[in-house]
């Protein structure tokens, strides 16, 4: 007879059961991964899951019990995919604000999950694009409209002179924030010219 919590393609009603039971109220599980049994034999295996707000690490304990580390998706900075045969490996790097005290030191880490099963790894890959490139894109907006806010702030100086010379300073600094944030492709084209033509005519 099978074992009911053994982590196979078939038996995973008990590690679905655990990871629901630590998902906060309105998150929702999006894609899961479980690890193929020939690649744990030398630690517990492992089950990966993309939530609606975070990617969740649940790792079964020897006798009873799992530990659970979290990656919030702000924090995420980088995800591949590496597919073979007869599994899949997915590798993350993460920031300083995660909790992965139980999967290395603290601060910026890399980690591995290797043997996955290929389809659950490749939707949980795609999870983790779409929430990556969705906080890229937060992180330009509220970057180009603290741009946006400075360019069109204004200063009360003393003396014309100063004034002008204060403002022409002023201007080129600005100018060339727009032209760092272009060059790092925070901001397009057409919004750069934008933002010049707007720090030119003040």
């Amino acid at each position: 007879m099978r074992d009911a919590t053994a982590w196979d393609g078939d038996g995973v009603e008990k590690p679905l059961a655990e990871l629901r039971s630590v998902l906060i109220p309105g998150e929702t599980l999006e894609a899961w991964a479980i690890q193929r049994r020939i690649f744990a034999l030398s630690h517990r295996r492992v089950l990966i899951a993309a939530t609606s707000g975070r990617l969740v690490v649940l790792v079964r304990r020897l006798i009873a019990g799992f530990d659970v580390s979290t990656i919030r998706w702000q924090d995420l900075e980088e995800v591949t995919l590496r597919v073979g045969v007869i599994g899949a490996d997915l590798t993350l790097r993460a920031g300083k604000a995660t909790d992965l005290a139980s999967l290395g030191a603290q601060g910026s880490q890399r980690v591995e999950f290797q043997g996955l099963r290929k389809e659950q790894a490749q939707a949980v890959y795609r999870i983790c694009q779409a929430q990556d490139q969705a906080w890229r894109e937060k992180r330009r907006v509220r970057e180009l409209e603290e741009l946006r806010a400075r360019s069109g702030g204004i200063q009360v100086m003393s003396g014309a002179a100063a004034a002008g010379a204060a403002g022409e300073s002023d201007a080129v600094r600005r100018l060339q924030e727009a032209r760092r944030l272009l060059d790092a492709k925070l901001i397009t084209d057409a919004e750069y010219e934008a933002i010049k033509a707007k720090i030119v005519s003040s």
